[in-house]
């Protein structure tokens, strides 16, 4: 398998070059201010960086408190940040005391936050742990399926608390939109190859690959989000894209590592709960692949030609890798296709209704 780990991580290094808000970063102590400020009459008796000082979307701190309690106080760099912090801060005042008794891992808790300067700082509880490597999944089966349970604790919860709060909900067809529209694009620039076009608009047109029920889905979920302690998840981070959608998406960065943690995670997964429909790990695959297309497109976007180099390079990859005999397929065994033509067809009905 190709390894396309580095991808959402270098996307987001890169993307951290947006307009600062913050002339220069406070000190720790600065951001411990802010956290009294957020939770008045709150009394700290320590605090310590949080990630990286000089980089980063972020700046950040754990602040401890008189109580013992370890709360996290970040305030954006800029404004793509900012945007972040507040998309996430709706999803996590949406998971609901209840809703989360019903999760194996923590997810912060919103404590107040701190107006300072154009921005603001958000307070939350800290939670422990720290984030896997992708080899992890395959040298600890164990933490593979943790990761596989917890992922299907999240998808089996009710969806109406997603609905209540008024968060994106998005239908099989309106998942398959956005696949088509990044395929569209990225064959657009002339750089995918035939391959990989062959392949991914069979995928599209498979019409039972499409047939899930959406369910609660963290949206971004991946290395960075995810925290864990010996074998265990711990806590989930980066909850801005909450919604109801494809539950493959939730599972498709397992698979930039072997093929036997994906199988590993898959199996807890469903041991869970989850994987009720036949096509979670083809679908899984298509999400995957399509990682390889968003970093083009990023790179055209930003006119990159470092990064639009090696997306093609990616591809070109990953083209080797799917004509390899063991390499897995797109399509379901016998799927019902729908024509080139009808796909446009159904996608331009539906842009019509939304615009």
């Amino acid at each position: 398998m190709v390894d396309t780990s580095r991808v959402s991580v270098a996307r987001t290094d890169r993307m951290r070059r947006g307009p600062t808000l913050l002339g220069m970063a406070g000190s720790q102590f600065t951001l411990a201010a802010l956290a009294t400020t957020a939770v008045p009459g709150l009394v700290l008796t320590g605090t310590r960086t949080l990630g990286s000082v000089a980089g980063g979307d972020y700046e950040s701190a754990v602040v401890r408190d008189a109580d013992g309690r370890s709360s996290a106080i970040r305030r954006p760099r800029n404004q793509r940040a900012e945007a972040r912090q507040s998309a996430d801060l709706v999803a996590i005042r949406a998971l609901s005391a209840g809703i989360r008794t019903r999760l194996p891992f923590a997810v912060p808790e919103y404590r107040g936050q701190a107006p300072i300067g154009s921005t603001r700082a958000i307070l939350t509880s800290y939670v422990e742990g720290a984030h896997p490597a992708l080899r992890d999944l395959t040298d600890r089966p164990e933490l593979a399926t943790s990761v596989g349970r917890a992922v299907a604790a999240l998808h089996v919860l009710p969806t109406s608390f997603v609905t209540d709060a008024g968060l994106p909900s998005l239908t099989p067809f309106e998942v398959l939109r956005s696949a088509v529209s990044v395929m569209d694009r990225a064959v657009a620039t002339k750089l995918v190859p035939d391959a990989l076009q062959e392949r991914w608009e069979g995928a599209a047109r498979d019409q039972q690959l499409w047939q899930f029920t959406p369910t609660v889905v963290h949206g971004s979920l991946g290395l960075d989000s995810i925290l864990v302690q010996g074998d265990d998840v711990t806590g989930v981070l980066g909850w801005g894209e909450l919604r109801l959608g494809d539950p493959a998406k939730d599972l498709a960065w397992v698979l930039a590592g072997r093929r036997e943690a994906f199988d590993t995670v898959l199996s807890a997964y469903t041991a869970g709960g989850g994987g009720r429909d036949r096509q979670l790990g083809q679908r899984a695959r298509v999400h995957h692949e399509l990682e390889t297309a968003q970093w083009l497109l990023h790179g055209v976007q930003v006119k990159s030609t470092e990064v639009v180099d090696d997306a093609v390079a990616m591809m070109h990859r990953l083209a080797e890798a799917v004509h390899a005999p063991s390499a897995a397929p797109l399509q379901a065994v016998s799927p019902e296709t729908m024509e080139i033509g009808e796909v446009e067809q159904l996608l331009s009905s539906t842009e019509r209704r939304h615009s």
